[in-house]
């Protein structure tokens, strides 16, 4: 009796425990992902990928034969690219919402920790994005008080390249103006350029960019485990905390000196925040210096990084391209002279130097890509696809879409013309993306590139150092976290 009670005992807990399975499967969501490569045990798809080099060619050519949006495994994680113009501007733009989370970063979320803006997610980054988007227009983004600030920094950029009577320089002469627009904006001041605490920034953000894109970096992202074995996560982290020890300096120096009804600066705003936020016991304090040092980091990265590579990018493609340098010289003598620098408004009568510095931006392509996540479950088109899939909205791939440029992996300004010669603007130019997570500094960017550029060739013919041709210059990017130019050195020559 007892063995039979043992049995139906025994027999009735395998009953329930079937029943629970099946019902757990019968609630189960069947997601439906988009087709892709065969991916191979616990590496995925990374053998495809060359990650010392550009990944999004490869990306492009896949998207040949599984169409433009796919899935991609970075070893147990399954992403989800979108390649062209119309993929992604249905996911930037249309679906913003659903595909609008940031995707996860490891290296960088490492030190960001859902911290700041652009890495952020959730409530706090709708709050500080809101913050951060109305502070830097009250300071002037795309206004006429900080275009006098570009123009000031233009002519102290001018002054130091006409230093050298003609000899070549290095490139980097090209990346320090708009740091200087940045730190105006943070801090209220500019730096001399060879400023030992403005060195010092820039190196250490130069470490960051360069270890954070690097192939080590790649693969701890794709198996967080190596983070025990690789040296870049804890370099990276060193260097913020370097330059945290910097930004922390200049905080408390705000918090000494603020004003209680005004503000000069972002440091400032954020201090006059912090004072005045008020929480409840269970809310989380927002403006806090943790969150000033994250913000203050994406500020860097991109007032920094992105605008000064792009800048370099734009002089080293016009001693490639002479004829293009001179075309834009020549407008620039024909309609705003060689002594008045141009302003934001000569954008309306400069239309081919308008082009020319878009169409570096369009040919160059910076990001490669910024991964996205889903917020929620999604369907899409004829796919099922799970909250918090990483989803790659690939840039290049729609600066290179021949359905949107007549000739994508050239440089050609005409892109950006119509047949009269005025400027044209175009739906599938991206170099700031779309949609919920548009770049919050695009204004201020652009009116850097443009005068900056404009104002530099309205002063100098630039050239390759003698014993060097145009065919000697290289245009294949160094990949790190940016596409970013070899290094090179060039000569300037004042214009008459």
């Amino acid at each position: 009796m007892a063995a039979e009670s043992v049995t139906l005992f025994l027999l009735c807990t395998l009953i329930m425990m079937t029943m629970k399975i099946l019902i757990s499967f019968s609630r189960r969501k069947i997601y439906n992902f988009p087709p892709g490569p065969t991916p191979l045990p616990i590496i995925g798809n990374l053998h495809i990928l060359d990650i010392n080099n550009r990944q999004d060619f490869t990306f492009m050519e896949l998207a040949k034969k599984y169409g433009p949006m796919f899935t991609f495994h970075f070893g147990s994680t399954k992403a989800v690219v979108l390649v062209g113009y119309e993929a992604n501007k249905e996911i930037l733009t249309s679906a913003k919402y659903e595909f609008g989370n940031r995707g996860i970063f490891r290296i960088a979320d490492d030190f960001q920790q859902n911290h700041g803006v652009f890495l952020a997610n959730g409530e706090s980054w709708k709050i500080l994005r809101r913050f951060m988007l109305s502070i830097l227009r009250d300071l002037g983004m795309g206004k006429k008080s900080i275009e006098c600030r570009i123009i000031e920094e233009l002519q102290f950029l001018n002054a130091a390249i006409g230093s050298y009577n003609g000899r070549p320089f290095d490139k980097k002469m090209f990346y320090l103006p708009a740091p200087n627009i940045t730190y105006g904006i943070m801090f209220g001041r500019r730096f001399n350029y060879d400023n030992p605490t403005f060195q010092k920034i820039i190196t250490i953000m130069d470490d960051i960019v360069v270890n954070i894109g690097s192939p080590a970096a790649k693969l701890y992202n794709a198996f967080p485990i190596l983070k025990h074995f690789l040296k870049e996560p804890g370099l990276v982290l060193n260097r913020v905390n370097q330059l945290n020890e910097i930004l922390k300096d200049l905080f408390k120096e705000a918090k000494e000196v603020k004003s209680e009804d005004s503000f000069r600066t972002f440091t400032e705003a954020f201090t006059q925040k912090d004072d005045r936020e008020i929480v409840t016991d269970e809310e989380e304090k927002l403006f806090t210096e943790k969150n000033f040092l994250a913000s203050a980091f994406d500020l860097f990265l991109g007032g920094t990084e992105t605008t000064s590579t792009t800048i370099q990018w734009a002089m080293l493609l016009m001693m490639k391209y002479p004829h293009i340098q001179k075309k834009v010289q020549e407008e620039i003598e024909n309609v705003i002279g060689l002594e008045r620098p141009p302003s934001w408004d000569d954008q309306k009568v400069l239309p081919y130097c308008l082009a020319v510095v878009h169409e570096v931006q369009r040919f160059v392509n910076i990001f490669q890509y910024l991964p996205h996540s889903t917020s929620t479950d999604v369907h899409f088109h004829d796919y099922f696809i799970p909250k918090g899939t990483t989803v790659i909205p690939l840039f290049s791939s729609i600066h290179y879409d021949e359905t949107q440029w007549e000739t994508p992996k050239e440089f050609n300004p005409n892109h950006f013309l119509d047949a009269d010669g005025k400027f044209l603007k175009k739906d599938a130019f991206y170099p700031f993306s779309k949609g919920r997570r548009v770049c919050a500094g695009e204004g201020l960017a652009r009116m850097e590139l443009f005068l900056f550029i404009i104002g530099m060739l309205q002063k100098f013919t630039f050239t390759p150092p003698p014993g060097m041709s145009t065919e000697d210059l290289d245009l294949t990017p160094e990949v790190v976290f940016t596409l970013r130019t070899k290094n090179y050195k060039v000569c300037a020559t004042p214009r008459q």
